[in-house]
């Protein structure tokens, strides 16, 4: 067995692995990423390709570097396709938005890291942590030799339900260890050539599934190239992704004749993020933070970010010679000040959605004013004045009760944004803290009647 020493590892070169990396890097400090897939596989992951706050990254990988993988920045708005109701609504989506190349995109994240001063080791599976009171490194088997990589801290990117959470002792941390495979969902995606351009190039498509607990999408990376997929939340009975997603191709004549160019499936969460992501001499980042937004399942930016806040945060506690949790703490605030209480009020919809009826879902969102969809999906909460209130009451006859109950709700999303916008700035004051976040929950699945989420 060999053993290498870095000042952080990070456990894969996804979108928040690769930034997280090349921060460090640009700090002077040694790191490397240890990533599962042989080189020429590397940054091949099932994504929906859309990419929310295109013009807003950090620098640690220059914009112009990645930027030739955005196949498609012509997208302003979202399409939802509601069957049921013979309706299509057009929803603005507000900032810059692209549709990407996702391969090109990975292979682009991790050439910057390279760049950037990064050792990044391919074909390299992480086994187990090495810890001794502290995260003190990771066991991983390349190339068929176990290798040991110790480092001052680990940084976690390895995705959705990351393995290394399982390996590690947490008990005595705050990191956030209530997460189970319900929390999630399930996606399948391909990519698909038409034989005509598609006349929604410049929208993202939403369709729901049979069932409430997800959807389908069409995603134009070009006005030829369309990324087609759908997922189902975790929670519910399992669903025939592949069969469901080509029933629906074949009903949408304008993929006559398409051809596959590439299917891949994955997990994603759609849940809140992380209560807190750090541990001593560890954290965690994008996916296997929870960082995406639950809505939508967008999660390239905030994974962008989490890394690069990570990674500050971690060269601050290593010059200091302290990596405990207190040391790290500013990296859950960062997240939950840029993003993490917007996605968490945005999880309470989530919650609403499991508690009715799909045909009762659709009635009701077809009857919604555009405005406020587009202000709930994307900034966690929406003004609804008392004319707005009754404008929608007199168009949605049938859906009464679900509309108070959507109301109601839209009051609890609001408390808890409040409260994640007063996030402790310290440990000693977490505990406090969730009590009074989880007695907000408590009131949003007594107005549901959804069962308990976490």
């Amino acid at each position: 067995m060999t053993t290498a020493e870095y000042d952080v590892v990070v456990a894969g070169a996804g979108t928040a692995g690769c930034y997280a990396a090349a921060t460090v890097a640009n700090r002077g400090l040694d790191v490397a990423i240890l990533e599962r897939k042989p080189a020429e596989e590397a940054g091949h992951i099932a994504c929906g390709d859309a990419l929310k706050g295109a013009s807003e990254f950090p620098e640690a990988i220059p914009r112009e570097q990645i930027e030739p993988a955005f196949t498609n920045t012509g997208v302003d708005h979202g399409r939802f396709e509601i069957p049921e109701e013979d309706t299509v609504l057009e929803i603005p989506i507000p900032g810059e938005l692209a549709v990407i190349d996702r391969f090109e995109y990975g292979r682009r994240l991790i050439d910057g890291a390279q760049d950037a001063g990064v050792d990044i080791h391919f074909d390299t599976v992480v086994k187990d942590v090495v810890q001794n009171g502290k995260i003190d490194g990771l066991e991983a088997v390349q190339d068929g030799e176990s290798k040991t990589y110790e480092a001052d801290v680990v940084i976690d990117a390895a995705g959705a339900l990351s393995t290394l959470q399982d390996e590690a002792d947490l008990s005595e941390a705050t990191f956030d260890t209530n997460v189970t495979y319900s929390q999630f969902c399930s996606a399948y995606r391909e990519v698909v050539e038409v034989e005509e351009p598609v006349e929604w190039d410049d929208a993202l498509v939403f369709k729901p599934t049979e069932r409430s607990a997800g959807y389908l999408w069409y995603f134009p990376r070009t006005d030829t190239e369309i990324n087609a997929g759908l997922g189902f939340q975790m929670n519910e009975d399992p669903m025939e992704l592949v069969d469901a997603l080509k029933r629906d191709l074949r009903e949408r004549e304008e993929f006559e004749g398409a051809t596959v160019e590439d299917k891949l499936g994955a997990a994603l969460p759609t849940r809140r993020p992380y209560d807190s992501a750090v541990a001593p001499g560890f954290m965690a980042v994008g996916d296997a933070a929870g960082h995406v937004n639950p809505t939508t399942g967008g999660g390239i930016a905030g994974a962008a970010y989490a890394g690069q806040y990570a990674a500050e945060q971690a060269v601050e506690a290593i010059e200091d010679g302290d990596v405990s949790e207190a040391a790290l703490w500013e990296y859950n605030e960062r997240v939950m000040d840029h993003f993490g209480a917007r996605y968490a009020a945005l999880d309470v919809y989530n919650i609403f959605t499991t508690a009715y009826d799909i045909d009762d879902l659709m009635g009701l969102l077809a009857r919604l004013p555009v405005s406020a969809l587009s202000e709930a999906l994307y900034s966690g909460s929406a003004d609804l004045t008392l004319s707005l209130k009754l404008k929608t009451a007199l168009k949605s006859f049938g859906h009464w009760g679900t509309i108070i109950d959507l109301y109601r709700t839209k009051g609890h999303a609001d408390d808890l944004l409040d409260h994640y916008e007063a996030y402790p700035d310290s440990p000693e004051a977490f505990d406090d803290w969730m009590d009074q976040r989880d007695a907000i929950l408590d009131r949003v699945y007594a107005t549901t009647g959804a069962d308990p989420k976490y």
